[in-house]
């Protein structure tokens, strides 16, 4: 290989301002460096990333996909340079972790965590509904764990880990709790406990929960709580109930047909593209990347993602 990074870095930052002048004011060089860094460039790959016959230099058909190619290389170097960065710290003295998922999923790596760092102090924030990426975007915490959402601020990485199945929910003694055939008619009929955010974690074919009559609670314990009351029904995930549907405490509905069968909401790993993470953080992003351990189908084999 001919050519070097910082070639790359040049062509990129003229493609992208529109100029060698502006590019040169961007890097902090002269334009005649940028302008023989782009020659030499092309000279190295033998291809004309710029058509140079108009007054402001375009880019070619050719040198249009050579750009998506360096600026995936130059992010790479930056993921390689950061994560490098972060192997050379030592431990961060706290790490904190925004989760707006279910806790349960995370106990085996939070008790290897407790043993690869001992002496690092671990911060679970839960935030209101929404605002993980908004924590990890500001620098409030390191890592995010939270239902998939489109829109995340362009600052983030992101990267789906496992999927939710949400179940439909009463007290055992609750009137839907003694009805063989539901449909969604029979729950529409019945109040409906939610939170102010769930209907964010739920898929657009969620319209059918609307229903007229309509509690809220500021937190999935406390809407917990009114369901055991039976105070009405609820969409929750399996993870978050799975002690109360075995001891009886709630019982599942079982919609006839399902809408669309198990109903799930992927779960998604956020971190901030710049900034290293330290020692602690860099460990905790790969293991929760390889586990992926969030939820299963009901009939039991891990969901496609």
């Amino acid at each position: 290989m001919d050519f070097s990074l910082d070639q790359l870095q040049m062509f990129v930052q003229a493609a992208r301002t529109g100029s060698f002048s502006a590019a040169a004011r961007k890097l902090g060089k002269t334009p005649s460096t940028v302008s023989l860094a782009i020659a030499n460039l092309e000279d190295d790959l033998k291809v004309e990333l710029f058509d140079r016959s108009t007054r402001s230099p375009a880019l070619t058909a050719t040198g249009r996909k050579i750009l998506l190619q360096a600026e995936a290389v130059l992010e790479r170097c930056q993921d390689l340079q950061a994560s490098a960065e972060g192997l050379s710290l030592v431990p961060e003295t706290q790490l904190t972790l925004a989760i707006q998922t279910p806790c349960g999923p995370l106990l085996t790596i939070l008790r290897e965590f407790e043993q690869a760092f001992p002496q690092v102090d671990l911060l679970l924030r839960q935030p209101r509904p929404g605002s993980v990426s908004e924590l990890v975007a500001g620098g409030e915490a390191a890592l995010g764990l939270t239902p998939s959402a489109p829109g995340y601020p362009p600052t983030l990485e992101f990267q789906q880990v496992g999927r939710l199945t949400l179940l439909h929910l009463c007290h055992p003694d609750h009137p839907l709790a003694h009805r063989e055939h539901l449909d969604l008619a029979d729950l529409q009929q019945h109040r409906r406990l939610a939170t102010p955010g769930l209907d964010n974690e739920q898929p657009p074919s969620s319209d059918y929960l609307r229903c007229p009559r309509l509690w809220q609670a500021q937190d999935k314990l406390a809407l917990l709580e009114l369901l055991r009351a039976g105070l009405g029904w609820a969409s929750l995930p399996r993870q978050l109930v799975q002690r109360e549907l075995a001891r009886g405490e709630l019982v599942e509905l079982r919609l006839t047909p399902p809408p669309q069968g198990d109903w799930q909401v992927g779960v998604d790993l956020l971190w901030a593209r710049q900034g290293p993470l330290g020692q602690a953080g860099t460990w905790l992003k790969e293991r929760l990347l390889r586990a992926r351990v969030y939820d299963v189908e009901r009939r039991g084999p891990p969901p496609v993602r």
